[in-house]
């Protein structure tokens, strides 16, 4: 879900109309002990076709830290301007998976704990992959990129308007921590390839993910209903396994559709949410709980699917005074503000740790039983559409075409995950509207007659495919498919809902049984290569709920989809080239920047950074919180990536010697920043640490790390 409130409308006349500032750039911190010649000596062998016989497989996995700023930087997803990130719960991975078949065909898929990968990235991480590998290891055609949809990441990454409204414009950082973690994950699954052998496993998980748009999904034809008793979301978990040619353990992949907004909007902690959490336990697990975390070389992804209209908010959505909201505008009393979903924990970590729980359990069962082996070919697929003005065409007549990019008005009532505001609501599909938000839509970009019937029945609120010079959204837009053997990833440029991802599926599913493939596992990798926001069948969209008001490119934009895969489809079983459509714009050098950056940090006199503000107690119980303040610096300064801004150590017995057993990427650990002064130059940073109830009794001391500007005229950085 990027969910959008009414009020961003305004700021972004602030944004946009004023003068561009210049983006800074800030340095990233490494990791140190890896170059690219390591990974260019070790791979040198399968640039020169050297690979295993037999119909084998190699994979390399990979993953690294992609979290931004832990301060002061709008989080992607609710798009609420005042939800800003305050520190860290856990931290965000990227993590890759090389596959190269006998014939040296290579493909790579990654999943990041983003809440989506923009266009920005994928061609940013295109760029310097090449610079890296040349210009045809790694392509547009044979890179997919994923994200898990958190909702509790920095966000301001794209070169698109929309989506940077509400963090003031593009952040560098941002921008940096994401790419800069997606190419190094790569580069390490580049550097580890080697034979090995892959095994799935499909699995039904109940009670993880419900309908947030139920009224919608009952639009759908009521025989097609019924081919599915899961009900109105998929169960099914898809789990590989993969080892090397050794059986020794190297990664599992899981893709299950349920949207990590188990953290809500009032959540100013960086978090990988439940899937981050799975990813965290699932790694913990097969690496061991004593390795650290970055140290292990076990890779679990826990990948997104056609989570559109689905919520882990398992208690489903209340009123204040415990009645169900309405069902199908989602309101209380005519209001939408406060229908708001619930999470089966008794607050969002805890149903963030249950939802998480649940998918790492059912993925764990599903990777010990996988036994159908995945083998055969890689191939794959790729084009770029302008995805404004396609005609569909089913059994040979024209049944619609494509629109321009437009949202509707209950795009801005947002979801039960994080209602908007201004008394919008959803199931709004009248034309009248609001007078005062019509003008502010028509002030944007006033529709055509032509876009008001393309898009019918939507009400158009903003027009953000027909802003000039440069469209608020993109607009040429990559369509994917990957094959590993008879696993079929359909890299989906957005959130299918639940019967979308379904009508795709047997969409391709047939094209495949016609050649004769009747063993072929197709996925919906959601959240791809570029973000269009949502994507409903035609009957949702007459309901205009969030979703449909949300599905940009209008009706028929499921339809169009259907025919573009099936045609991808097509051509990889037929051994045909694809052309590679027009080349999405680079809008690199069009960002601005409104955030102001960080000053000066400054501490009171006679103090340090990194002094004591307010200690610890003398001593704990087992599963107590231990909490301690310190003078600190903000931490935009440096992002400490592969690194952490605390440490939790216990003190050996006998050697007196310190050794780390948490840091700021575990889940019994928080970072929190905040302001101590008026004038915003000194910050407390707060360490808590919850204790796990079997935490051996001993001698235990907290550490903080960061970075201070010490002089406003100077880019110097100072470690304490």
């Amino acid at each position: 879900m990027y969910k959008y409130r009414a009020s961003g409308v305004l700021l972004c006349f602030v944004l946009f109309g004023a003068l561009a500032s210049a983006v800074k750039n800030i340095p990233i911190k490494l990791n140190e002990d890896f170059t690219i010649d390591d990974v260019l000596e070790k791979t040198s062998l399968f640039s020169s076709g050297a690979f295993a016989g037999d119909g084998g497989i190699q994979i390399g996995v990979g993953k690294f830290d992609v979290t931004g700023p832990a301060a002061e930087t709008n989080m992607m997803g609710y798009a609420m301007p005042g939800q800003r990130s305050a520190g860290i719960h856990t931290r965000l991975w990227s993590r890759a998976f090389v596959f190269v078949d006998d014939n040296g065909n290579r493909a790579v898929y990654v999943s990041s704990d983003l809440c989506m990968t923009m266009q920005s990235f994928k061609m940013t991480v295109i760029e310097r992959l090449q610079q890296i590998f040349g210009p045809t290891m790694y392509t547009h055609e044979n890179v997919l990129l994923s994200g898990i949809h958190t909702h509790s990441g920095p966000g301001g990454y794209s070169w698109y308007a929309l989506y940077d409204i509400t963090s003031l414009g593009f952040s560098e950082q941002s921008f940096e921590a994401a790419v800069n973690g997606i190419v190094q994950a790569i580069i390490i699954a580049h550097g580890n390839v080697k034979s090995g052998r892959i095994f799935a496993d499909v699995g039904e998980l109940d009670n993880s993910n419900i309908n947030r748009s139920p009224s919608a999904y009952l639009a759908n034809p009521a025989e097609e209903r019924a081919l599915y008793p899961q009900g109105d979301t998929d169960k099914n978990m898809t789990t590989l396994r993969i080892v090397d040619a050794d059986n020794t353990d190297m990664a599992a992949i899981s893709w299950f559709p349920v949207h990590c907004t188990s953290m809500n909007n009032t959540n100013h902690l960086i978090s990988g949410d439940n899937k981050g959490y799975a990813s965290y336990l699932f790694e913990r697990q097969m690496n061991g709980w004593d390795t650290p975390f970055v140290n292990g070389s076990f890779v679990a992804a826990f990948a997104q699917a056609n989570e559109g209209d689905v919520s882990p908010n398992t208690r489903g959505a209340k009123c204040p005074d415990g009645r169900d909201c309405s069902m199908n505008s989602s309101t209380c009393n005519g209001k939408n503000e406060q229908c708001i979903a619930h999470g089966p924990g008794v607050d969002m970590f805890d149903s963030t740790r249950i939802i998480g729980q649940q998918q790492y359990d059912m993925a764990y069962s599903l990777y010990k039983s996988a036994n159908t082996e995945v083998k055969g070919a890689i191939n794959y697929r790729h084009m770029f559409v302008d995805m404004t003005n396609v005609t569909v065409v089913q059994d040979g007549k024209v049944v619609g075409k494509t629109c321009r990019a437009a949202v509707g008005y209950s795009f801005a009532a947002g979801t039960t995950d994080g209602p908007g505001a201004f008394d919008f609501v959803q199931d709004d599909n009248k034309t009248s509207g609001n007078p005062f938000w019509n003008f502010i839509g028509d002030f944007v970009a006033k529709p055509t007659q032509e876009q008001i019937d393309c898009h019918a029945p939507k009400p158009i609120l903003l027009d953000v495919g027909q802003v000039e010079p440069i469209p608020w959204s993109p607009y040429i837009i990559p369509v994917q498919i990957v094959t590993v053997g008879q696993l079929v990833l359909l890299g989906v440029p957005g959130e299918f809902t639940t019967m979308s991802g379904r009508r795709l599926r047997n969409t391709v599913q047939a094209v495949f049984e016609a050649a004769g493939y009747n063993d072929t596992i197709v996925l919906v990798c959601g959240l791809s290569n570029t973000y269009t926001h949502y994507i409903t069948t035609f009957e949702e969209y007459q309901d205009q709920r969030y979703e449909g008001a949300s599905t940009i490119f209008g009706p028929h934009s499921l339809q169009a989809y259907q025919m573009l895969f099936s045609q991808l489809a097509s051509s990889l079983l037929e051994g045909r080239s694809v052309p590679p459509g027009p080349t999405p714009p680079d809008l690199s050098e069009k960002v601005v920047n409104f955030n102001p950056p960080v000053i000066v940090d400054t501490h009171p006199i006679g103090g340090f950074f990194g002094k004591v503000y307010q200690d610890v107690n003398s001593s704990y119980k087992k599963g107590d919180e231990v909490t301690v303040v310190f003078y600190g610096a903000n931490p935009r300064n440096n992002l400490m990536t592969a690194s952490t801004f605390l440490t939790v150590e216990v003190q050996d017995e006998d050697t007196q010697q310190w050794s780390v057993i948490l840091t700021d990427l575990d889940w019994d650990t928080r970072f929190l920043w905040k302001k101590h002064d008026i004038v915003g130059s000194e910050s407390l940073n707060t360490i808590i640490w919850t204790m796990d109830p079997a935490t051996p009794t001993g001698t235990y001391r907290i550490r903080h790390f960061g970075y201070s500007k010490n002089d406003p005229v100077s880019e110097k950085m100072t470690p304490y």
